[in-house]
């Protein structure tokens, strides 16, 4: 056998973001960039902006909004001990900022026929959580990361639906 074994990986689990989460309830959908500005780390920031940009058709800014968030993702899940591979549970509220980046920057890529890359995600997204794709697909998503069946956030509403 070689190579790391992949089963006993630890999950990565990412801090809370409390602010972002607060900035997010009280922002509307055009004061994003201003937002994100004020939290360039924070990957669910990104991935937001990303849903926005891919909702009003603007596929290429939510490719780029969505590469952003998959490159803070990145740096968040190495920091978080994160070494290449691993699970990064759903389940872990936190964790899903990385997770919709991942998501988003993989719509994009299917919406600009970047097969490759969409494949790629695929893959990453499947190993770091086999039922994320499928619970983002599902579930309504608000600006701020909520399903519908939390309470609602203050700001404006709008859906996300996956394609794939």
């Amino acid at each position: 056998m070689t190579g790391e074994n992949l089963i006993d990986q630890p999950e990565t689990l990412l801090p809370a973001e409390p602010e972002v989460i607060a900035a997010l309830r009280s922002t509307e959908s055009h004061a994003l960039p201003s937002l994100v500005a004020a939290h360039p780390t924070s990957s669910l920031a990104w991935a937001v902006l990303a849903d926005v940009a891919h909702l009003e058709g603007r596929t290429i800014e939510a490719y780029a909004f969505a590469r952003v968030g998959y490159h803070r993702g990145l740096d968040a899940l190495r920091k978080a001990g994160w070494r290449g591979h691993g699970p990064i549970p759903w389940t872990h509220e936190p964790n899903r900022g990385v997770l919709r980046a991942l998501y988003a920057l993989r719509r994009s890529a299917a919406e600009i026929n970047e097969q490759d890359e969409f494949d790629r995600l695929t893959v990453f997204l499947n190993d770091a959580d086999p039922t994320a794709i499928a619970r983002i697909n599902q579930e309504t998503i608000t600006p701020d990361g909520y399903r519908a069946d939390d309470p609602a956030p203050i700001t404006e509403a709008f859906f996300i639906r996956g394609e794939n």
